[in-house]
């Protein structure tokens, strides 16, 4: 499959959205109008964007052209469920520029919620789309985050993918906190590399502390906490099949490949959530 076959895929597995003018869009419904400003969908007291892929491309690229400050979370029931113990976690999500519909039980809850337009938001899909536009447009990106050796194999693969794209700088991390000393120098380093994306790697919530901590301090406009994407887009670990994501799957898809870190994880959260959804059915907000 090509590089070009392969992103048409991925739009049409996101729900073939399409934007209209006016500020209005069409959602996977076809015909379904939605508000020009973004909504969210209070799940368990996170605020889901009520979005679908090419909604947040376009805001995505809004903030580039006028150069607002945001971050990106991308999420799904990990980061709602770590969000119900960890109040400054749900406070990040909250206060984030856009917080996608990573998985599809955040769909599910958005279309119960009224938002029909919305449709999946996939951490690596989205950095496959917004890179597409950087390399037509000529946004640089900066790659933060993945093991020694992961942001270079991610470099090369995605100029290879997308000629002309510009990545003007990568970091991996000790696994440590970085001392005060350090975290500046990093600083310094992706401020002088006038990056207008910076891509972070890291795993939940590891990725969005990092993201809430620096988007004040870092000149790029937009911040993408897209965590395992990076191994995805570098060919280290294998994607769920696009019909296991499409129904909600990719859960168990990942737990046959990595059980040992995951096991304790789903076990813990997912019938969790179920619980508590039905118990607190989602809710459209009004954008504010």
């Amino acid at each position: 499959m090509t590089g070009e076959e392969e992103m048409t895929g991925n739009r049409e597995a996101a729900g073939g959205d399409g934007a209209t003018g006016g500020g209005q869009h069409v959602g996977e419904a076809g015909n379904t109008r939605v508000p020009a400003r973004i909504q969210r969908v209070d799940v368990l007291g996170v605020g889901i964007s009520a979005i679908n892929m090419d909604m947040a491309l376009e805001e995505i690229t809004r903030w580039i052209e006028q150069r607002e400050s945001h971050y990106v979370c991308v999420t799904g029931v990990h980061g709602v469920m770590e969000s119900q113990r960890d109040p400054e976690l749900l406070a990040i999500h909250n206060n984030s520029g856009l917080t996608t519909p990573d998985g599809m039980p955040m769909v599910w809850a958005g279309h119960r919620a009224g938002a029909r337009w919305m449709s999946r938001v996939y951490g690596p899909d989205l950095m496959l789309r917004v890179l597409e536009r950087a390399a037509q447009r000529g946004w640089k990106s900066f790659l933060y985050g993945g093991k020694e050796g992961v942001p270079e194999l991610l470099a090369a693969k995605l100029t290879e993918r997308f000629p002309g794209l510009k990545i003007v700088g990568m970091y991996s991390p000790p696994f440590r906190p970085l001392t005060p000393e350090e975290d500046e120098e990093i600083v310094a380093r992706i401020n002088a590399s006038e990056a207008d994306l910076v891509w972070v790697g890291l795993s939940t919530p590891k990725q969005e502390r990092w993201m809430a901590a620096h988007v004040g301090r870092l000149n790029a406009p937009v911040l993408l906490g897209v965590g395992a994407a990076f191994d995805f887009h570098a060919g280290l670990v294998p994607q769920a099949p696009r019909w296991m994501q499409q129904r909600g799957l990719e859960w168990f898809y990942r737990l046959t490949k990595e059980p040992r870190r995951l096991w304790k994880r789903y076990l813990r959260n997912n019938p969790a959530f179920v619980v508590r959804i039905l118990r607190r059915p989602p809710r459209l907000r009004d954008p504010e």
